[in-house]
């Protein structure tokens, strides 16, 4: 078949001047490539942090609208909730730097120009000041009973490290402070291991940050390296547990503080087990 009238039979056809695809179409492709590249950071980065082998995460719901150019500090990031959230992080591209504060060396160091990993003596953070000026910092510091050895180490580690943390932060300029406290957690608790917990509650909270986050997570469950007793009864036997007291995976604790960190919304928030199980 011909051409259009006086156009020979070969000629090129005039080119248009504009893109012609719909708007929607571009935005699509655009939000795919975005989706794309979200699903690589995550992967990229539990590779690196879990020794090759992928977990599985589902993004639900929309992204993270996260100003760009943020800074975070992760206080305990060797362990099982503070790894889990240097993971997240490094799949928000609004995260721009990443500083991991750990007493020991990362399994495996990540490779990343946003991720800077800074070792730590806890009990002379005042000399390494200059690490805390960020604009948020997560506090996943803890331990248990038995690796503590006696209640006065005990509470030196899980009340006296993240306080120091916490008044260093707000001194350095820091706007949103984000503990991992516990569920039932209470300074008037019968209990020593959740009253200490509350304790350290009340005293952040007197710290006066602009933006203050308590997650109060129960048993955690997760890849540990050293596994904690009962944590195959607890995931074997969850569904009993009453909500507030449910066993619930770290990666869920992770994400909670993650979109917490990207919110940043004004005053004190606290989120119970029962709202990261959902």
């Amino acid at each position: 078949m011909g051409g259009p009238p006086g156009q020979s039979r070969g000629a090129p056809l005039p080119q248009p001047l504009h893109d012609s695809r719909p708007t929607q179409f571009i935005q699509m492709a655009k939000s795919r490539q975005d989706i794309r590249r979200e699903y690589k950071s995550i992967n990229h980065a539990r590779r690196v942090l879990h020794g090759g082998r992928v977990l599985k995460f589902i993004i639900r719901g929309k992204m993270s609208q996260t100003p760009a150019g943020k800074s975070i500090l992760v206080a305990g990031a060797t362990g099982l909730v503070g790894r889990e959230c240097v993971d997240l992080l490094l799949a928000q591209p609004a995260f721009t730097r990443i500083t991991a504060l750990v007493r020991r060396p990362l399994v495996n160091e990540i490779d990343s120009e946003r991720l800077k990993i800074e070792r730590v003596d806890f009990d002379r953070l005042d000399d390494r000041q200059e690490v805390f000026g960020v604009d948020s910092i997560v506090c996943a510091l803890g331990t248990t009973m038995r690796q503590a050895g006696s209640e006065p180490a005990f509470r030196h580690v899980d009340f006296d490290f993240p306080l120091a943390v916490a008044r260093i932060g707000i001194a350095r300029g820091a706007r949103h402070f984000l503990l991992v406290s516990s569920a039932g957690a209470s300074a008037a608790s019968g209990r020593f291991y959740l009253r200490v917990k509350g304790e350290l509650e009340d005293a952040v909270t007197e710290l006066g940050y602009p933006s203050l986050t308590i997650v109060r997570p129960s048993f955690l469950v997760g890849d540990r390296a050293e596994p904690r007793f009962g944590e195959g009864m607890a995931r074997r036997w969850a569904f009993l547990f009453p909500a507030r007291f449910r066993p619930v995976k770290a990666t869920r604790v992770a994400a909670a503080l993650v979109h917490a960190a990207s919110e940043e919304a004004p005053g004190k928030r606290v989120i119970e087990n029962r709202e990261i199980q959902s």
